[in-house]
C-alpha cells in the first residue's frame, strides 16, 4: 500500500490524483489531520485515516500496512518542523515501510539564507541515516508563490520587493506527476534527487515584464531596501515572523540559491514542464 501524508494540501492532493490514474484506489491510503476534508477520497475508495505529525501516536494507525510512505514536509515554521518531519519518518519506518519518500526542496542546505532549506537539509540527513531505501524529492520553487507579489502589483502597478535573483519557478502539477512516478516506477528516483525544476529562470524584473505583456498594463519592478520593506509589510499587518521568513527568501534568491535548472523533471514526466508564463497568466487572470 502507498500512504500519502498531507493529501488535502495543494501538492498532496494532486499527488493523490496522479496516483489514482496509475494504481487501484484500494492500494492507496492517506494520512490527513482532518478526515472530513478527505471525504471525496474515501468515496473514491481511498483509505482515509487521521494522522498528525505533532501527535506521533496517531501515525501508527495512519501508516499501518504501508509499503511506501510519501511524507509531504510539515507546514510548520521554526525548529518544530524538523521534529515533525522526523516523527513522520520514524512512524513510516516503524510501520515497516520498505521505502520512504520526502518532499524536499531544490535548495536544501545547512547554510541557506531561507529558513525552510535548513529544515529540508536536516530532514534529508535524518532520512538518509535510517538505512532504508529513500527518496528526497528536491522540488523546484513552487511557482504559485508568485501570487503574493503579483496580487499587490496588479493593484498598484508596482512589483515592490527587496533585491532578488533568478528562480526556476516550477508548477505543483508537474511536481505531483513526478512524485507519482517516483512512487510507482521502480528506480525512477532514488536517494537525494537532482533539482526537479522547470527549465526557465525568472527574477522579479522579468516577472514584471511578463505581467506587463499579459495584462497590457505597465507593471514596474521597484527594488526596496530590505529593512524598509520589512517595516512596511509589518505596518500593513504581516506578522513579524512571516516578514522575516519572506525576507530570507529574497536574500537567498539574490545569492543565487534558486538559480538552478535541471532536465530530470522533464525526463521523468515525459513532457516539457509548465512554463512560468502560464502560471503568471493564471494568477493575473483568474477564471
Amino acid at each position: 500500500m502507498f500512504v500519502i501524508t498531507g493529501a488535502t494540501g495543494q501538492l498532496g492532493s494532486q499527488i493523490v490524483d496522479r496516483l489514482l490514474e496509475r494504481v487501484p484506489a484500494d492500494t492507496l491510503g492517506v494520512s490527513v489531520r482532518d478526515t472530513a476534508k478527505a471525504a471525496s477520497l474515501a468515496e473514491r475508495g481511498v483509505r482515509v485515516r487521521a494522522g498528525d505529525f505533532t501527535d506521533p501516536t496517531t501515525l501508527e494507525h495512519a501508516f499501518e500496512g504501508a509499503d511506501q510512505v510519501l511524507v509531504v514536509s510539515a507546514a510548520i515554521r521554526g525548529s518544530g518542523a524538523v521534529d515533525a518531519n522526523r516523527a513522520a519518518i520514524d512512524a513510516a519506518h516503524a510501520a515497516g515501510a520498505k521505502r520512504i519518500l520526502y518532499t524536499s526542496h531544490q535548495a536544501a542546505s545547512r547554510d541557506s539564507l531561507f529558513a525552510p532549506q535548513l529544515t529540508h537539509a536536516a530532514t534529508e540527513e535524518y532520512l538518509a541515516g535510517l538505512g532504508v531505501p529513500f527518496t528526497a524529492l528536491r522540488n523546484g520553487f513552487y511557482a504559485s508563490t508568485l501570487s503574493f507579489a503579483i496580487g499587490a502589483a496588479l493593484e498598484t502597478g508596482q512589483l515592490v520587493a527587496p533585491a532578488d535573483g533568478p528562480v526556476s519557478w516550477t508548477a505543483h502539477a508537474d511536481l505531483a506527476e513526478a512524485a507519482a512516478a517516483a512512487l510507482v516506477e521502480e528506480g525512477a528516483l532514488d536517494g537525494i534527487t537532482p533539482a526537479l525544476t522547470a527549465p526557465e529562470m525568472l527574477d522579479l524584473e522579468a516577472v514584471a515584464g511578463v505581467l506587463t505583456d499579459v495584462t497590457g498594463r505597465t507593471i514596474r519592478r521597484v527594488v526596496a531596501d530590505d529593512e524598509q520593506w520589512r517595516a512596511d509589510v509589518i505596518a500593513r499587518g504581516m506578522p513579524v515572523a512571516a516578514a522575516d521568513f519572506t525576507l530570507g527568501m529574497y536574500r537567498a534568491a539574490r545569492r543565487g540559491e534558486f538559480a538552478v535548472t535541471d532536465p530530470t523533471l522533464e525526463a521523468l514526466i515525459g513532457h516539457r514542464p509548465t512554463a512560468v508564463r502560464s502560471v503568471i497568466e493564471a494568477i493575473a487572470s483568474p477564471a
